[in-house]
């Protein structure tokens, strides 16, 4: 049985240990209001004047998909295509309104993640780490940048990823219905110029808050541009799956 003087000794440091557990659980707290509180800040202020943010976030969106349709043209006109490896939807094939759908919103799930993360390393981990000593302040302090840079290793691994890849599927296409490589990137442009744009909102507004050091308001931006970019994408679909088979049918000397 425990004597009433070893219980005196270890009531300290019971209540020491309830003292650091509710302080962790008090930081995780805190760093979740002011998240929240920042989130709902920015949202108010973009409600009052929406014209900068937006304009902002489009003009770095539609200069990313600039760029990359543009290398997607050079790989296309570079690589070796294999004719034999694609269909074309809507004229050899069946087309599919859900498979363009379901790439874009997997692609624009990545983006928005990383949009999240930006948000976590650049304003939550630092918010906490403030309150923190030792070891612990100096892994929060440490991670954020750390995961900043993973994040753009990995979107920038994204983006070559897809470059090269829609140029080799463009120039196939190309070849397998007997167009120039130009003409069936300029063909895409009505659909890929608006899903292109809708899947790099997240990524322009990433962008932006790196810039300004306005990671606080990345939160709220990642819902923003979701939303803007949902509808975006269910229209681009639509236009690939109906309309651009028929520009490519229109091209092509074969059909």
């Amino acid at each position: 049985m425990q004597s009433t003087a070893d219980r005196t000794v270890n009531a300290p440091n019971a209540g020491r240990r309830g003292a650091d557990s509710e302080w962790a659980v008090d930081e995780s707290n805190l760093a979740l209001v002011a998240g929240m509180r920042h989130t709902r800040g920015a949202l108010r202020r973009w409600r009052a004047d929406p014209g900068p943010i937006l304009g902002s976030w489009f003009s770095r969106a539609l200069m990313i998909a600039a760029a990359m349709l543009f290398g997607v043209w050079l790989v296309s006109v570079e690589v070796t295509p294999d004719p034999t490896l694609v269909d074309v939807p809507g004229v050899n094939s069946d087309p599919s309104f859900f498979a363009p759908l379901a790439r874009n919103l997997l692609v624009l799930a990545l983006h928005a993640t990383a949009c999240i993360a930006g948000f976590m390393a650049g304003s939550s981990m630092p918010a906490v780490a403030q309150r923190l000593e030792g070891i612990n302040r100096f892994v929060h302090q440490k991670a954020g940048p750390i995961a900043i840079g993973w994040v753009i290793l990995v979107t920038g691994f994204s983006l070559v990823t897809q470059t090269y890849l829609l140029g080799f599927w463009g120039g196939s296409i190309a070849a397998r219905i007997d167009i120039p490589s130009q003409l069936v990137v300029i063909s895409v442009l009505p659909h890929a110029v608006l899903e292109l744009t809708a899947v790099f909102l997240p990524m322009a507004a990433w962008l932006r808050a790196s810039r300004r050091n306005q990671w606080e308001d990345l939160l709220a931006a990642t819902f923003v541009t979701v939303a803007i970019a949902i509808p975006m994408l269910f229209v681009a679909a639509a236009l690939e799956t109906w309309i651009w088979p028929h520009t490519l049918s229109a091209l092509s000397p074969l059909y």
